[in-house]
């Protein structure tokens, strides 16, 4: 492969291909390996996970290859405990409770993750990640500054241009275009509005027309023709996610991983009930019940906690407590019908894009 489009992205963070994959739950050092060893760009999602395994799976990774890697951490402002929200939230799933013998009575768990503080700053510190990506807007300009000067990129993602515009003002050197179609938590942090996201191959272009930073095309992209529509609308790299959960080093539960391969296009929906945010997942049966938005959830991230001892109870191959995180693409991904390692499906990635290139 002799070029890209638009080297701006590769030639920032000194990597062979303009691909990203997407932190996300079930996507640890062994997805990481195989990417970063195709020439993609390897990363980790590291809100759900100890100060500990976040160094176990870095050194996991170093020990393997020598490529650039991203860690990706959350931004939000813990909530205050609400115990009378929690308890009003909790009664919406009582009859759950009394179906599976879980105890209504017993104290509600709590469900955290963890935002980008002092212990995690100074992590970066130690391990210095080439990239360090953010969700949610930025960190504290202190702690933005003190990554920067450890020597890593800072990436963070955007669902609208004046999103973007914030994000480069406040020191992005590349912007994530987080289109409505992607799975996961939405990235929105200027707007809380659903019905004004717009779709990745509307905001791209506009994004990349405000910004003068590298704009990277997130959301409805799953196999070389959206590579390929994202280089025209002028992005400069790519994001992928969900395709990479169909690798068999995926970590996932029983439930998650049938429902990729059971699902069908249309069975995605954006949810708060799992987690008080908006996040895409395939519709299982506790959000075609309560319906998919529920103005009652509890801020992020503490509506989740309800839902843990009906996950316990329900057993590892039921997907009906769970969230079931994906892109509104993933039928389109390779490894939905043929199993390809990580390395082979970044891979792919790269050979189809470059057979239908006039410029590779």
């Amino acid at each position: 492969m002799s070029c890209w489009p638009d080297s701006r992205f590769t030639d920032l963070l000194g990597i062979a291909h303009p691909l990203i994959q997407a932190p996300m739950l079930g996507a640890g050092a062994d997805i990481m390996i195989g990417v970063a060893q195709a020439g993609g760009l390897a990363s980790l999602a590291c809100a759900t996970l100890s100060l500990e395994a976040i160094r176990s799976e870095v050194a996991t990774f170093r020990a393997a290859c020598d490529q650039p890697l991203n860690l990706n951490f959350f931004c939000h402002q813990p909530p205050e405990y609400d115990e009378a929200a929690i308890e009003q939230w909790k009664s919406l799933f009582k009859a759950y409770y009394s179906e599976l013998g879980a105890d209504y009575d017993a104290p509600t768990p709590i469900s955290s993750r963890a935002p980008f503080d002092e212990a995690t700053c100074a992590l970066v510190e130690e391990l210095r990640p080439e990239v360090v990506s953010f969700h949610f807007a930025l960190p504290a300009p202190e702690f933005v500054a003190r990554v920067k000067a450890c020597g890593a990129r800072v990436l963070s993602s955007a669902t609208t241009v004046d999103e973007a515009q914030w994000l480069e003002h406040h020191g992005c050197d590349a912007i994530i275009a987080m289109g409505y179609e992607a799975g996961g938590h939405r990235a929105m942090f200027l707007h809380r509005e659903l019905t004004t996201q717009i779709g990745t191959f509307a905001l791209v272009p506009q994004i990349v027309d405000a910004v003068s930073v590298p704009v990277i095309a997130a959301g409805g992209i799953a196999d070389a023709r959206g590579i390929a529509a994202a280089f025209a609308l002028g992005a400069s790299a790519v994001q992928i996610g969900t395709a990479y959960l169909f690798c068999p080093e995926a970590k996932l539960a029983r439930a998650h991983h049938r429902a990729l391969r059971e699902a069908q296009a249309s069975d995605t929906a954006l949810t708060n009930l799992f987690t008080g945010r908006p996040a895409r997942g395939i519709v299982n049966r506790v959000m075609r019940e309560l319906g998919p938005l529920n103005p009652q959830a509890p801020a992020f991230p503490l509506a989740g906690g309800v839902l843990l001892p009906l996950k316990a109870k329900s057993g590892a191959d039921s997907g009906d407590f769970i969230n079931l995180w994906a892109g509104q693409a993933f039928p389109l991904s390779p490894g939905r019908m043929a199993e390809l390692t990580s390395y082979e499906l970044t891979r792919k990635f790269i050979d189809d894009y470059a057979a239908r290139s006039t410029c590779l």
